[in-house]
């Protein structure tokens, strides 16, 4: 698989997000009037889509606010899994938080999620706490991960 482009989220794309969260989150899931309302919190939240042939094969946004970032979310098709897309968009997210301010980027991963674990961790996230039995249904704990990406480390 090539790289695919890398392009803002527009307005348009909200439906398919919506179709794709089901796919990719099941329980999880984000729905449109929960994309619509992102979205219309720019540009405090940035949000950035890759495209292949015409198609949406992965997603990212940040929320920044002060110092502090946040990962809202990050995703990729299974078909384009394990081609170093997942990387390719946190990479982005983490420049997009950097050049608004942040000194760090934070986020929240299922503790049973191995594959995103190991994504964060290589790209220099720690875990810094435990939400237990944040995720429902099935009652698993969110690991909060934080990477210092700028300004001064307090």
């Amino acid at each position: 698989m090539t790289a695919p482009p890398l392009r803002e989220l527009e307005w348009s794309d909200l439906e398919t997000l919506a179709a794709l969260e089901v796919t990719l989150f099941r329980d999880d899931a984000w729905s449109a009037r929960t994309w619509w309302a992102e979205l219309a919190q720019r540009p405090r939240r940035d949000y950035v889509v890759a495209v292949d042939d015409g198609q949406i094969v992965g997603y990212g946004g940040i929320d920044v606010s002060g110092d502090v970032a946040d990962l809202m979310t990050i995703a990729t098709v299974p078909e384009a899994q394990g081609h170093g897309l997942g990387r390719r968009l946190l990479d982005e997210l983490v420049r997009r938080a950097e050049r608004s301010g942040a000194a760090a980027l934070l986020l929240e991963v299922r503790a049973d999620n191995e594959a995103a674990k190991r994504l964060y961790a290589s790209s220099g996230f720690e875990v810094i706490s435990v939400r237990r039995r944040y995720y429902q249904p099935g009652a698993i704990d969110a690991l909060v991960m934080r990477k210092h990406i700028g300004g001064t480390h307090g």
